[in-house]
């Protein structure tokens, strides 16, 4: 009788080769990464890593891919924990949920790192912009219930103050990471939510 071989998880072994990926990239960067690093990180041989993504490119880009999805999920989850019926607090959520909280944030370290394949790479261009394509929608959804119920009087449209909160948050947080001692994550987050103040008519954010 012929046996049957033990079914495979591809699925599983693949996202720990991601996972494995992300953590070597966080600790070496990214131009530093080695197919050798990957596997030590994974506990595998490097010909398994080469078995499941023959070109490391194509690893990267799954590794870009998880981690904007993991880094909305986390900000989705923040604003709809926040009660419903208090737009303030829900901006507030989302405004708190954009910051690294550390200089060596492993999740905005790892998404700033990986961004900066997107000037040489079209599937790396497309996940940036769709993160920051997703995390105006995000904000304008907040925006736009605080306004509507009264909450909020914007000083502009809000999709326009939208895309300059998302533009702050990303321009603090690259200074964060990068270690400026002049823009600390608490001093960060001061500054975004008076711009937030100022373009909502919150005082209370």
């Amino acid at each position: 009788m012929r046996k049957v071989g033990r079914p495979r998880d591809q699925t599983a072994r693949r996202e720990a080769l991601v996972s494995a990926a992300g953590r070597a990239i966080a600790e070496r960067g990214l131009e530093a990464l080695r197919i050798k690093d990957i596997a030590e990180a994974a506990g595998v041989s490097q010909g398994s890593v080469l078995y499941y993504y023959p070109e490391l490119d194509d690893l990267v880009l799954e590794v870009h891919r998880g981690a904007v999805e993991g880094y909305l999920a986390s900000r989705q989850q923040a604003y709809d924990a926040a009660p419903a019926d208090d737009p303030a607090a829900r901006l507030r959520a989302l405004l708190d949920s954009g910051l690294p909280s550390l200089t060596d944030d492993p999740v905005h370290g790892l998404l700033y790192e990986l961004h900066r394949r997107a000037g040489r790479s079209p599937g790396h261009a497309e996940l940036m912009a769709s993160l920051f394509a997703r995390e105006v929608a995000l904000y304008t959804t907040a925006l736009a219930v605080g306004a509507a119920t009264g909450g909020f009087t914007l000083a502009a449209a809000a999709a326009d103050l939208a895309h300059g909160l998302v533009a702050l948050e990303d321009g603090y947080g690259l200074h964060i990471v990068s270690r400026n001692a002049a823009l600390r994550p608490d001093r960060a987050r001061e500054l975004l939510l008076a711009h937030a103040r100022t373009v909502t008519g919150r005082a209370d954010l």
